[in-house]
């Protein structure tokens, strides 16, 4: 089942009316966010991937094909897509890692829509379901050539921990987790 949130966001002048305040004429005065909880058939989440996948392949040059074969997303439960007045911007996926884990899989914002907090959004959302559906943690792993990604986890209360799995002696490889509050 899916499920929708609505996050409904107003510009500074709208929630201080500030008199003399002028946008510039590229901003919105009310932008309306949307989560959508769905799994990896929905259209917007694969189209999304194939963007994510693209600038992975040309980040991790060659060592792209190890790394893909990881990310397949045929059969992804949990996935969610950020929309913003009806365009897709941003996703996340979860999946079990162990009994108590679950892993961020395939995290991704749209270029132009970066440093809006969109995939903060997305991350958090991701951590809400898992602990909804009784995991104690959140695990990922992202590359050493993603500065975004490492910041966006770091900033998020993820520590580093010590490769696992598949990305155990790989040297391009972080791997992260984080408690999840119950």
């Amino acid at each position: 089942m899916q499920q929708v949130y609505c996050i409904i966001l107003k510009t500074v002048a709208d929630l201080f009316k500030i008199s003399n305040f002028r946008p510039l004429s590229n901003l919105n005065p009310i932008t309306m966010q949307k989560l959508l909880r769905t799994n990896s058939q929905n259209p917007d989440f694969i189209k999304l991937v194939q963007k994510l996948d693209a600038d992975l392949a040309k980040r991790d040059g060659q060592e792209h094909s190890f790394y893909a074969q990881f990310n397949k997303i045929d059969a992804l439960q949990y996935v969610v897509v950020l929309y913003e007045n009806g365009e897709a911007l941003g996703c996340g996926a979860i999946k079990e890692l162990n009994i108590n884990t679950m892993e961020a899989k395939r995290m991704y914002t749209n270029p132009s829509s970066r440093g809006k907090g969109l995939a903060t959004i997305i991350l958090l959302e991701l951590e809400k379901w898992a602990e909804e559906l009784g995991y104690k943690k959140c695990a990922l792993e992202t590359g050493k050539k993603q500065p975004e990604a490492i910041r966006l986890y770091s900033k998020n209360g993820y520590q580093t921990i010590p490769n696992y799995g598949q990305y155990a002696n790989v040297e391009n490889s972080l791997c992260f987790e984080k408690p999840l509050q119950k």
